[in-house]
């Protein structure tokens, strides 16, 4: 979510909450914030003091506990289903989250060092998208009201510094952040390995596993087994095959339509991996005897050992190299910024 749009949803959650804490059960809901407020307010811990009090001081700006508290529901909004934060998790959450807000309040600085401004049409159009995340303007105020005393002036100054976070974030994280499809190939052939795999077996079984080794039992096996064989070459779809394996398989992966997923075939028997190997998808074999055991499978894929395709993996491979570069290109200027920075957590 981009860093402006996040004053909304979250912000409109904490206006609810100073709400409640000044009218208790009778606390207004704000118009056109429905989706925001479908947990009750009261049972929210720990509550959320009304006087919004300092929790850190970054080179002279003071962060307050709206924000924190806003970082916090950004991290985790699941508190808004679960009526607040879970107790074991809540420190990380809340270190987490004062860690996030000293780390923009840092960027933001930087960008008026830099003097980066935000072009009057990018804040307007800015402003009234925000604006278009309420039901209607009566709704609108209301927020105003509660967040910054009622100033539309104040309103915008929060977007404007949402935008330069922004806009500097994008300068010197994201936008670097950015892989080609040339470099994702560069990883990809030197990583050759990783992309290769053995030969893979997908197939879906029946199994009839005796009880013990008695020799009626034995008996009944074998007879199931058959039975279970002349049923099984009569399915024509894997869902066929499914609902047999769910009706007669011993095995425990009836409960999941006899599949097995796609593994690697030397984990299979090799009696079962020599017949595969002369089968088309959607066969089903023979019985196969396992010691005691009796097995008929339908092959629903098989892959031969290679490499996976560099087409296949691009897409999975530049995200995750845009995520590693995004996370060091992060960590970087946060250590920059942080070095000559004066932070008091109070």
């Amino acid at each position: 979510m981009k860093v402006w749009l996040r004053i909304t949803a979250v912000a409109v959650t904490l206006t609810a909450l100073a709400s409640a804490q000044t009218a208790k059960s009778q606390a207004p809901v704000v118009p056109g914030a429905e989706g925001v407020q479908n947990f009750k307010i009261s049972t929210i811990t720990p509550a959320v003091p009304t006087n919004w009090k300092p929790v850190a001081r970054v080179n002279g700006t003071l962060l307050v506990e709206r924000d924190l508290t806003r970082e916090m529901y950004t991290i985790f909004p699941y508190a808004r289903q679960h009526n607040g934060f879970p107790k074991q998790l809540e420190p990380e959450i809340r270190r987490g989250a004062l860690q996030m807000i000293i780390f923009e309040e840092l960027v933001y600085q930087e960008a008026q060092r830099r003097h980066l401004t935000v072009p009057p049409a990018r804040l307007t159009k800015a402003d009234a998208e925000f604006r278009k995340q309420f039901r209607d303007h009566a709704a609108y105020r209301q927020f105003l009201l509660t967040e910054v005393n009622g100033s539309q002036s104040a309103m915008r100054e929060k977007i404007r510094r949402a935008l330069l976070i922004e806009k500097l974030l994008t300068d010197e994280v994201d936008g670097p952040a950015r892989v080609t499809i040339a470099q994702a190939r560069v990883r990809y052939e030197n990583n050759s390995a990783q992309y290769t795999h053995p030969e893979l077996l997908h197939i879906q079984s029946i199994s009839i596993i005796p009880p013990n080794q008695s020799s009626a039992v034995l008996q009944e096996a074998r007879e199931r087994a058959n039975e279970a064989a002349k049923q099984a070459k009569n399915v024509k779809s894997y869902r066929d095959f499914g609902l047999l394996a769910e009706k007669l398989s011993d095995d425990d992966f009836r409960v999941n339509m006899g599949d097995h997923k796609p593994m690697k075939a030397s984990e299979l028997p090799p009696p079962i991996v020599n017949l595969a190997a002369k089968m088309k998808p959607g066969d089903v074999s023979g019985l196969i005897q396992l010691g005691n055991n009796y097995t008929i499978f339908r092959l629903e894929a098989r892959v031969p050992a290679g490499k996976t395709p560099f087409a296949e993996v691009k897409a999975g491979l530049q995200s995750d190299m845009q995520k590693e570069k995004t996370q060091q290109l992060r960590s970087t200027l946060s250590e920059k910024l942080h070095k000559n920075a004066k932070i008091e957590t109070l």
